[in-house]
């Protein structure tokens, strides 16, 4: 039922990589994140504008996004591409230091590179959403009046800094994730977030068929 409802995500020879609920979810999330980015940064470098309203409704979004998200995997993709396996992480010391193993290593889905971004930006976004919602109590919006005296100042006074730090962090993550999506050798991961598919010869030359089932289309 699941393929048929995605007939129009692939083309015919082509291997499924991405399906368009999940490309959908990494545009929205890539979206709400840069305007949550702008509209926190710019008026600290002296850009003026009313921010405050654009900033909590981006990140309302950004967290339905990712609930969106969670119930989705817990439900039907599930965690397994995620997983840090021991072999990739032996591999990648190996390789590090100069020794490599015979006959290669293909990686599942995602490599191990990814699923290290994958995870970090997991908790960074996870912590700037938590304190961004607990700081939404200092904002009034037609569905609530603040209360700035929900915590005591000492409280507020973390929340801000982990706010920070998690939007500081994000920039750099922003920065290294633009940065590979556009390096040439890599272009091949980026169009697959863009229309859904790879090659069957990208497929065959980067991936373990054991590990990564992937559904196909005939030529």
């Amino acid at each position: 039922m699941e393929a048929a409802a995605d007939e129009g995500d692939a083309a015919p020879g082509r291997v499924i990589r991405h399906r368009l609920p999940e490309r959908l979810f990494h545009w929205v999330m890539a979206a709400s994140m840069l305007v949550l980015l702008a509209t926190g940064f710019l008026p600290v470098i002296g850009i003026k504008f009313p921010w405050v309203t654009i900033h909590w409704i981006a990140g309302l979004v950004l967290t339905a996004a990712i609930l969106f998200h969670v119930v989705r995997v817990s439900g039907w993709l599930g965690f397994r591409g995620m997983s840090v396996r021991l072999d990739d992480l032996r591999h990648a010391v190996r390789h590090a230091t100069g020794r490599s193993l015979s006959g290669g290593h293909r990686s599942g889905k995602y490599e191990l590179a990814q699923q290290l971004y994958h995870h970090t930006v997991a908790i960074i976004v996870l912590a700037a959403v938590a304190t961004g919602i607990v700081m939404m109590a200092k904002v009034d919006t037609p569905l609530w009046q603040r209360d700035p005296y929900l915590l005591a100042s000492y409280t507020w006074g973390i929340v801000y800094v982990v706010h920070g730090y998690a939007g500081m962090a994000l920039i750099t993550l922003l920065i290294v994730h633009v940065y590979f999506a556009f390096r040439p050798e890599k272009l091949w991961f980026t169009r697959s977030m863009i229309v859904g598919w790879i090659t069957e010869r990208e497929f065959r030359e980067r991936f373990d068929p054991e590990r990564w089932r992937p559904e196909r289309r005939d030529a």
